[in-house]
């Protein structure tokens, strides 16, 4: 398994390598919060979200990032703007997520379309598969994408619509590091994209085995 340095200069060169590939940002990003190094993580998020303004997770990670740098106005302009994308969305995790972190800097999130709110709660309530990624209702994959734990946990808790989102993400990933399967290095790298797009931990789902 790499490291999170490891990650990083990954990360770092294929943001370099295209400049305008949000997944490279977003993963850079992500990798730069939990390796706590905040103000590398809020720039790197803040651009993933100016190439594509509809990733609702980029916006709650910036808010998060920004707030642990001390950079609280800036993160209440993102968290704001990223909680209306998020409602528009349906993306309810990211939304809720983004509520919390206003409240935790004492803003209040803005007011949204109530009767799409209570919708969205209604569906949950019925019993319809939410995606664990957005919190959105989606359809469930008929079986694991691949075999082993981690699949059946996508199936259990990945949106069909999401899946396809990242296998197309994923696409863009092994086109542009020219990544061959042949290689365990290549594929780790692909899996941790892949990790980090659907908000997978592999620790808590294989209990640290490989």
């Amino acid at each position: 398994m790499t490291t999170i340095t490891e990650r990083i200069a990954q990360f770092e060169n294929m943001a370099e390598a295209d400049s305008n590939n949000d997944m490279a940002h977003f993963s850079l990003g992500n990798a730069y919060l939990q390796a706590d190094r905040f103000a590398e993580a809020a720039k790197s998020l803040q651009k993933c979200v100016e190439i594509n303004p509809d990733m609702s997770k980029a916006y709650q990670l910036a808010g998060e990032a920004m707030i642990k740098a001390g950079w609280e106005d800036m993160a209440v302009d993102v968290l704001m703007r990223g909680f209306e994308v998020a409602s528009s969305k349906g993306d309810l995790m990211p939304k809720n997520a983004m509520g919390d972190l206003l409240r935790s800097i004492g803003r209040e999130p803005p007011q949204t379309d109530a009767k799409s709110d209570d919708a969205a709660e209604k569906l949950i309530a019925s019993g319809a598969f939410i995606c664990k990624r957005t919190g959105r209702p989606g359809r469930q994959l008929e079986e694991p994408p691949f075999r082993g734990p981690i699949g059946e946990w996508i199936q259990k808790n990945i949106a069909a619509e999401t899946w396809r989102e990242w296998i197309e993400q994923g696409t863009k990933v092994i086109n542009e590091m020219r990544l061959d399967f042949s290689r365990e290095e290549d594929q780790a790298t692909y899996d941790t994209y892949m990790h980090d797009y659907l908000g997978i931990n592999p620790e808590e789902i294989t209990g640290g085995s490989s």
